[in-house]
């Protein structure tokens, strides 16, 4: 993959993530109601999809960067690995307390099919299988072996 496509897929990823979590934050926050009629995970006192948005800002404004220059890209790759790694552990612990309700009470499936929360998680997970992937060494790779000087044949002659 090719260092602009690389960055083009994580800046696509992190600006679906940004858009959905700032619509479920935005529906938390002037209707004062869950957006899709489900039940409203509560992080240290405040609604979680308000912190799911701000780890996809976070990943948003690093991709943006990353697209533009800005920013090299290790450190982009860095950067989106770590926050997307949070949004992992923060959007996993709620989706395993779903998990968990529905064992007990039965799966009904909602608007989306997945909880609001499930979704945010494979976003993540998403987002972070990509962060592994290295375009910068590839195309170094790709530079060294086209530059470099054929393999010379050394056999001794009879």
């Amino acid at each position: 993959m090719k260092l602009k496509t690389y960055n083009l897929l994580n800046l696509s990823l992190t600006c679906a993530g940004f858009l959905f979590s700032g619509y479920l934050s935005a529906t938390k926050f002037f209707t004062s109601n869950c957006a899709y009629q489900e039940p409203c995970p509560f992080f240290l006192g405040h609604p979680a999809c308000y912190f799911g948005f701000g780890l996809f800002s976070t990943l948003f404004i690093t991709s943006i960067l990353a697209f533009a220059g800005k920013i090299p890209i290790r450190g982009s790759c860095y950067a989106i690995r770590t926050v997307s790694f949070g949004g992992v552990l923060f959007a996993g612990y709620f989706v395993l307390q779903e998990v968990i309700r529905y064992a007990a009470a039965g799966f009904e499936a909602g608007a989306l099919v997945l909880t609001t929360c499930a979704w945010g998680l494979l976003f993540f997970l998403i987002i972070f299988g990509l962060s592994f992937h290295n375009p910068a060494t590839h195309e170094q790779n790709v530079e060294v072996s086209k530059g470099a000087p054929q393999e010379k044949d050394f056999r001794i002659a009879h």
